[in-house]
């Protein structure tokens, strides 16, 4: 994971524009928030799902970098006042509270129309008709009935009362669309026989939601130093999560049981997907 970090940030820092012009500021904000560091969790799976089917690294890191620019498009919108009013991020303050809100607002649009720039150029991969899969996907992935819709419903939550069903729905639009997209970046570049999609994404819709509990217990049990962010804020905005609804114990329990089957679903790869396999266990033991 540290080295595929290391080499996305690498690709970033070349492909994000420096600053220039009389619309510098713009170009400043957007490196500002990308380059925070950052684990790179979505970059990781969409170059080890790449790997699995031999694709070409280059194509695959040009794939990472979209995800993660776009990824971080969320994270600025979401620290937003009119959002989540977050103050720190990746240890450091957010962009709106480094910039301006108005900056950080077109910073976010900016990172999220870069994505699919990056997508839909040729150096991505030489197939046409996989570029746009890919833009498609990632489009359906981060739209209406992927992470924008998870994150109107995780407003209405604040108003509402959210049962274990509503909450799941919320996580996998929110959290889980995206790494769903991170892990079939890999069969699309690969152009796949539909088994080895169907395999991933189920995979992938047990990780997104192991991922989302494992981040609600940070967010009960840990604290800003080692997570990089503020703390205690979901319940403090009485906010549903299963953590909130199952208890501390229960939610352990249901993660346990999605890191298990996540892991078996990639059975049939054998030690070709050994690190795919080891990273919903790695999920569980995260303090950040």
């Amino acid at each position: 994971m540290a080295d595929a970090a290391r080499d996305v940030d690498s690709l970033l820092e070349r492909i994000l524009p420096r600053p220039h012009g009389l619309h510098e500021r713009i170009h400043k904000a957007m490196r500002y928030a990308v380059l925070a560091g950052g684990k790179r969790l979505r970059p990781f799976l969409v170059l080890r799902s790449a790997a699995l089917f031999g694709v070409d690294s280059a194509y695959a890191m040009r794939v990472a970098a979209a995800v993660e620019v776009l990824h971080t498009y969320s994270l600025v919108h979401d620290d937003l006042p009119c959002m989540d009013d977050d103050d720190l991020r990746r240890g450091r303050p957010t962009t709106h509270v480094a910039f301006d809100e108005a900056t950080a607002v077109l910073a976010g649009d900016a990172l999220l129309t870069i994505a699919f720039e990056i997508l839909s150029n040729h150096q991505t991969h030489p197939s046409a008709d996989i570029r746009c899969r890919l833009v498609e996907k990632l489009g359906k992935a981060a739209g209406h009935d992927g992470m924008i819709g998870g994150q109107i419903i995780d407003i209405e939550a604040e108003s509402r009362t959210f049962g274990a069903e509503e909450t799941i729905t919320l996580q996998q639009m929110k959290t889980g669309a995206l790494l769903e997209f991170s892990c079939g970046a890999g069969p699309i570049l690969a152009d796949a026989a539909p088994e080895d999609r169907d395999r991933l994404y189920a995979y992938a819709r047990d990780l997104g939601l192991l991922f989302q509990i494992t981040d609600d217990l940070l967010d009960v049990l840990g604290s800003a130093e080692k997570t990089g962010k503020s703390v205690g804020k979901d319940q403090d905005q009485g906010k549903a999560t299963l953590v909130s609804i199952l208890g501390i114990d229960g939610a352990r329990n249901k993660a346990v049981m999605l890191a298990e089957r996540s892991a078996n679903t990639l059975a049939f790869y054998g030690d070709k997907a050994r690190e795919l396999r080891e990273f919903p266990l790695f999920l569980l033991d995260r303090e950040s």
